[in-house]
């Protein structure tokens, strides 16, 4: 087919157009890359390479669109890319394209969201719930933990913001479903508690 014209839709991003009247978006990288010109002919191969170099240009940027938002892990934005229309290959390839530039890592992300976590005073538990929400490998759950800073400070100023009557049992026990609910261990609750001459049951 022969183009017959190329136009700018918006910086970046272009519309090649056919003399049979059909039509492409694409990208400025694209046509650079290919030397595409008014009144280039391509054949079928050449064209049905444009298409694809097209679609997964955008699909990229799109990608790029989305992280500028905010960090994801790799799951997250696999998920993102399908609900904004992408279809299951060019989401794999633009988070693989994407982690291959270092430009998405889950070791780092996991790291960012044990340390938010933690510093909201959230236990380990609570953080491997959050790491696996964001569909963070196991294999890097260890490792983002290591990175969250401790919590025994935050613990024993929730614990001395709730409890009045270390001698209440329901009382102490109301606080130690709080701080479980938060992620922590019964251990880790039963020594803080103890710091405050109080038991919990489990």
């Amino acid at each position: 087919m022969l183009i017959s014209n190329i136009k700018q839709t918006v910086p970046g991003r272009l519309t090649v157009e056919f003399d049979s009247g059909t039509a492409v978006k694409t990208t400025l990288g694209v046509v650079t890359e290919l030397r595409l010109y008014s009144g280039k002919e391509l054949d079928n191969e050449r064209l049905e390479e444009f298409r694809l170099l097209s679609h997964r240009s955008l699909a990229r940027e799109k990608a790029l669109e989305i992280l500028s938002k905010r960090p994801m892990s790799r799951m997250e934005l696999y998920k993102k890319l399908l609900e904004k229309g992408e279809d299951e290959t060019d989401a794999d390839y633009c988070v693989s394209w994407l982690a291959d530039n270092g430009l998405i890592n889950d070791e780092s992300y996991a790291g960012a969201v044990a340390r938010h976590y933690a510093a909201k005073g959230m236990g380990a538990g609570r953080i491997k719930t959050e790491l696996s929400k964001r569909g963070i490998s196991r294999e890097l759950w260890e490792d983002a933990l290591d990175a969250a800073p401790d919590n025994s400070e935050k613990i024993d100023k929730f614990i001395a913001s709730r409890l009045k009557d270390p001698n209440d049992r329901a009382q102490v026990g109301k606080v130690g479903q709080a701080l479980y609910r938060r992620g922590f261990s019964w251990d880790e609750i039963r020594q803080a508690l103890a710091r405050y001459n109080a038991e919990v049951e489990e």
